[in-house]
């Protein structure tokens, strides 16, 4: 009986010996859960699991370059979390698909370039008079038409804020890293159901495909938003009520909520309207929504400003290269800055504004012929020269380019 007890008392003995290494590693796992995961990948990558962790519900997309590993990595990643995936016939479909998404209560997005981009443009502007919340991602290439597929360009910026018809304001985010791609996509999607707007995060070719280290935050870490939804019973509410925040709580289809939804101008039932109070009013909320909310939207990075003669105002991969440029001008003695912007709609008007009162010129690289550089010298007002750097060919802009270009103004 002593040799049985004492066999007990050992193997229970030898038992616990065998389970703490793997205490320790559960210990050690939750401990890497809460530093976050070290990973090496592109900026695609990253926007795709920047979406997951937003809590992306709903993916539909068409495959096209440079845009196509986001769709590639979300047929396969999104499934696994209990999210949809549709790749669709077109760009068209897509837009619409994700917005029917949205409607019955997911999040959504879609992922195209500058071709598929254009194609989107009339329901992007159904999103917005809809108030569906949705993000669209545009890895530009080269362009028009077909382009230039496999090159870098900063071309659709433009398009980006006016490529539907009518009054309406738009948010365009836009990454020069591996990690904003990641932070950004979750910010989108937080913009979005905020404010119940499409988001378009406006990367490009080289931030989509180049490939660099970032730490994964853990869930816990990650501020995520999710839409207001009503909190009166269904017979008391109004689906497009003018709220003090100028966006009303979202139903989802099928949750008991009936409203109309229609592209037409509409009163705060839904329903078309030809009344110019309701006209006015509707419109007015729909653009003062996003302009109240500026200070939250609009994010600028400055670097060495505070004496800069010369600035250099940049964004997207461009600003890499900026960045570049600058610290060797400034090695070499000149008093150069960097204004970088994320935000590029709503444009950050005082930013502008504030740097051309004490900088003698502002230099805006981009790859294209010239389109963010016209809003820098309609609100510099003649306060400082504005010199545009662009560079159209396929290729990047260098950093010795923008050098040069700062040695040439001073």
């Amino acid at each position: 009986m002593e040799k049985k007890a004492t066999e007990a008392k050992d193997g229970k003995n030898k038992g616990t010996s065998r389970q703490q290494p793997q205490q320790k590693a559960k210990r050690a796992a939750a401990s890497k859960s809460d530093a976050g995961q070290i990973v090496l990948i592109s900026g695609n990558e990253a926007c795709v699991e920047g979406a997951l962790a937003a809590g992306l519900g709903f993916f539909a997309g068409y495959p096209i370059t440079p845009a196509t590993e986001i769709s590639e990595v979300l047929s396969t990643r999104l499934p696994a979390v209990g999210g949809k995936f549709i790749q669709m016939e077109d760009e068209i479909a897509s837009m619409a698909a994700i917005i029917g998404a949205s409607i019955a209560g997911l999040k959504s997005m879609t992922a195209t370039s500058g071709p598929g981009f254009s194609l989107m443009q009339e329901n992007i502007g159904f999103g917005i008079i809809a108030e569906v919340p949705c993000v669209v991602v545009n890895v530009m290439r080269g362009g028009p038409s077909t382009g230039l597929p496999t090159n870098p360009a900063q071309g659709d910026v433009m398009q980006a804020r006016w490529g539907r018809h009518g009054d309406q304001r738009i948010i365009v985010l836009c990454p020069n890293s591996v990690e904003e791609c990641y932070t950004l996509t979750i910010k989108a999607f937080n913009f979005s159901e905020k404010y119940r707007t499409p988001v378009i995060l406006l990367m490009d070719e080289i931030v989509g495909h180049m490939r660099e280290k970032m730490t994964l935050p853990a869930e816990a870490n990650i501020p995520v938003v999710n839409r207001v939804k009503p909190s009166v019973p269904p017979e008391w509410h109004i689906p497009y009520e003018n709220t003090p925040t100028g966006v009303p709580p979202m139903a989802a289809f099928g949750d008991g909520y009936r409203y109309h939804i229609t592209g037409l101008v509409h009163d705060q039932h839904g329903f078309p309207t030809q009344r110019q109070d309701e006209i006015k009013e509707f419109l007015t909320r729909l653009t003062t929504k996003i302009e109240k909310a500026r200070r939250e939207l609009i994010m600028v990075e400055t670097e060495f400003i505070d004496d800069a003669k010369v600035a250099v105002l940049s964004y997207g991969s461009t600003s890499r290269s900026a960045r570049r440029a600058v610290t060797m001008a400034r090695k070499g003695g000149s008093k150069a800055g960097i204004v970088r912007l994320l935000t590029l709609w709503p444009f950050p008007v005082r930013a502008v504004q504030r740097l051309s009162e004490h900088v003698d010129a502002i230099i805006v690289p981009e790859m294209n012929q010239g389109q963010l550089v016209g809003e820098v010298e309609r609100h510099a007002c003649g306060r400082c020269s504005v010199v545009p750097l662009n560079r159209f060919d396929g290729a990047m802009i260098e950093p010795e380019e923008i050098l040069h270009a700062i040695l040439e103004v001073e």
